[in-house]
């Protein structure tokens, strides 16, 4: 069965400034999403889900996802803050969605298969593309334990110069499986070079710029959206009641893997990873598009 790709594009881009998903990255106006699906098409992917918010969905639908339109399935599924497990309600005052593990699970009634996870805003590249559909091929069943994969790339690769960011911060063993993954904030490289960043338990703290980073790139079967269920409502019951609290991908699989329910195999990939989390980040995308065209890596115009 042929991978679904399944795209985090319901944020809009509050540090950035405006609905990113649909900035013109290239040489022709194409976008950093037109790269991902192109990548994932050739990749042999065979279906495409975005994951939108409502407020935004035909502006959506007729700028980007129509463009694919013709070359492969295309879905859609919203992410609403009041999309709950049943027994639970939004509290008084929150206006935010629960994180990226509520946005997978709004996709949950359109997929059916693998299905791998990434940003809308993020350039991956294309060998992580087919660093996972090889993945995919390789893991159709399981053995009584759920096998994941991630896509890593080096954290010194994935910083910003014009401001911090959140990365999900990974440890993996020999025989490279995901150990560890925590998500730490307010990532950035000091004066003194040194990087820090904010953990989940909200101390402050060094960093090594060569450990794997988690970029929301992961593999996943249609298991793990049942094992996020149960994550999810756990997540409620303890922190459903905070304004700001978010459920996290690198969090539910960090659980699942100290509970022994899964592993994940971390997938290294020769790609370079870019993407813009602030608006100075931008000319940096657009060279570095510019320079994977020259060298024949792309298609101009894309499509």
């Amino acid at each position: 069965m042929k991978p679904t790709l399944l795209v985090l594009a319901a944020g809009m881009g509050s540090r950035y400034g405006g609905l990113k998903q649909m900035d013109p990255m290239g040489p022709n106006g194409e976008t950093v999403l037109d790269y991902s699906v192109f990548d994932a098409i050739r990749a042999g992917f065979g279906k495409v889900v975005f994951v939108i918010r409502e407020d935004f969905a035909e502006a959506f639908k007729e700028g980007v996802g129509s463009r694919f339109a013709d070359r492969i399935e295309v879905a859609y599924a919203f992410q609403k803050l009041t999309d709950l497990p049943e027994g639970f309600s939004v509290p008084e005052g929150r206006e935010k969605p629960w994180g990226t593990a509520h946005a997978v699970r709004a996709a949950r009634h359109v997929i059916d298969g693998p299905f791998a996870v990434v940003n809308a805003d993020d350039f991956y590249g294309a060998d992580a593309y087919q660093v996972i559909a090889a993945w995919f091929a390789q893991h159709q069943g399981n053995d009584g334990k759920e096998h994941y994969a991630m896509v890593g790339y080096p954290l010194r690769n994935t910083l910003s110069e014009h401001g911090s960011v959140n990365r999900g911060i990974c440890q993996k063993d020999a025989a490279n499986l995901l150990t560890d993954v925590e998500e730490v904030v307010e990532i950035s490289r000091g004066s003194d070079g040194i990087v820090r960043g904010t953990g989940i338990d909200g101390t402050l703290r060094e960093i090594a710029d060569t450990c794997p980073v988690s970029m929301n790139f992961w593999g996943f079967t249609p298991a793990w959206l049942i094992q996020l269920e149960e994550h999810f409502i756990e997540f409620l019951t303890q922190r459903g009641g905070e304004m700001k609290s978010e459920c996290y991908i690198p969090t539910v699989v960090d659980d699942l893997i100290r509970k022994g329910a899964a592993d994940c195999e971390v997938l290294d990939t020769t790609a370079n990873w870019f993407g813009v989390t602030y608006p100075d980040d931008k000319p940096h995308v657009v060279s570095s598009i510019q320079a994977l065209v020259e060298s024949g890596e792309y298609p101009s115009p894309l499509h």
